[in-house]
């Protein structure tokens, strides 16, 4: 979670809201990213999309059988898709996301009757550090 905090700062930095990911196979983070969708205008340059962009293709392959992603804030349901389809076997998030949290707080997308692939879920991982993020950055919108 600490290399995903990374990513989230780094999109802070770049001025998007400081969400952070990377994918870990086999021991080793093979993609990251932080949100990107203001500066690529780009409205799927989620940070978790971006990172399992990044990992399929270090793999090779669009099949992420038996990785782990992390992430600072719960996903949203796009971002649940995206992880079913790449076959991610646990999502840990840190921070949960009450308004359109798709692991548990608005919804439960990974449990669709329909789905072919079950996530796992870890959630409340450095939560305080990964919450304090986007609120502070929302704090410093406002003021």
């Amino acid at each position: 979670m600490s290399a995903a905090l990374d990513e989230a700062r780094k999109g802070l930095a770049a001025g998007e809201v400081p969400v952070g990911a990377v994918v870990v196979l086999d021991g080793r983070i093979v993609g990251a990213g932080f949100n990107q969708p203001i500066s690529s205008h780009d409205p799927t340059a989620h940070a978790e999309v971006v990172a399992v962009r990044a990992a399929a293709r270090a793999a090779g392959n669009y099949r992420l059988t038996g990785a782990t992603l992390y992430v600072t804030v719960e996903p949203c349901m796009m971002c649940v898709g995206a992880m079913v389809h790449a076959r991610i076997g646990l999502v840990v998030f840190g921070a949960a996301e009450p308004k359109a949290g798709a692991l548990g707080s608005a919804q439960r997308a990974h449990e669709a009757p329909g789905l072919n692939h079950r996530l796992m879920v870890q959630g409340g991982v450095l939560e305080e550090e990964c919450r304090e993020l986007m609120q502070g950055f929302f704090r410093d919108k406002r003021s």
